[in-house]
């Protein structure tokens, strides 16, 4: 069994992969890539079990238990893969909290049973297990540990996870899922009749505007983690969070139409991002 093989094959999983950013790009250090990598395959495989194909709930949710007793049984040292085995080295080798992989199991496994959020406290809570262990994850990595830094990368994160919700208004929709607050949306006179017809009422708009610029708040409040961090990973952040302002400064040029128009960063925002991010 060869660990080398799956960090290979899971950095190719990872640029395969669209998201709003690069997840193993130039600017992670060369001996951290592979690390990146190996725990992006494991987040992105429990997602797609929690997602993708037509597998009813109970199955989604038996893979998932399926895919902790792996975690469990890696982290005792038995691999059912190459892939469990560079897992495990990567936690062993950067001495990665499990905890942190655990929550992200919770989240799937919530993705699969609970399609909308009573308020806004319990949206929080999913993104504490959702995304707050994926920036605790890439702390660890470079041997940051502060519980000040941790606190400061879990707003980015949530204001990450929050962005995404608001950019994938309709998908999300399309699959049952609402994570705009019941009681929010109440608040704002919208009804889930909007969100099927595809209604970009003043109403919706309102809610939306509302949701993103407390997204805006939060990423403003993480950058105190600047204070932590340096070099290549320092920018890294700083391309993170300007990416993610960019897409809800996109929803507000849409006039906060999310259920019609999907905002997304194209190659040329990607670099300007990029060049913006060593000039700040």
């Amino acid at each position: 069994m060869n660990s080398e093989s799956a960090y290979n094959k899971a950095i190719s999983f990872a640029k395969e992969h669209y998201e709003n950013f690069p997840v193993v790009s130039f600017l992670i250090r060369k001996e951290l890539r592979k690390h990146v990598a190996i725990i992006y395959w494991f987040a992105r495989t429990a997602d797609d079990m929690a997602d993708e194909g037509n597998l009813a709930q109970e199955e989604r949710l038996e893979n998932l238990e399926k895919f902790g007793n792996r975690l469990t049984g890696l982290l005792n040292n038995k691999y059912e893969n190459e892939f469990d085995l560079a897992l495990a080295e990567t936690i062993k080798e950067r001495n990665l909290s499990p905890a942190h992989f655990y929550n992200l199991l919770k989240a799937f496994k919530q993705d699969v049973v609970k399609k909308k959020y009573t308020s806004f406290p319990e949206v929080i809570d999913y993104c504490s297990n959702s995304a707050n262990p994926v920036g605790r994850l890439i702390l660890e990595l470079h041997d940051i540990r502060d519980p000040e830094a941790f606190e400061y990368s879990d707003d980015i994160c949530t204001a990450l996870q929050l962005t995404n919700f608001y950019q994938d208004t309709g998908i999300d929709f399309g699959n049952g899922r609402i994570y705009y607050p019941i009681d929010e949306m109440e608040k704002f006179k919208v009804d889930e009749k909007m969100f099927l017809i595809k209604e970009n009422n003043s109403n919706l708009r309102k809610l939306v505007k509302f949701s993103t610029n407390r997204a805006k708040d939060l990423f403003v409040n993480g950058k105190n983690l600047m204070r932590y961090i340096d070099g290549r990973l320092k920018i890294e952040i700083k391309w993170t969070i300007l990416g993610g302002e960019k897409i809800l400064e996109k929803i507000e040029k849409n006039n906060y139409n999310v259920i019609q128009q999907r905002p997304v960063l194209t190659k040329t925002e990607f670099a300007g991002l990029v060049i913006k991010s060593f000039l700040l």
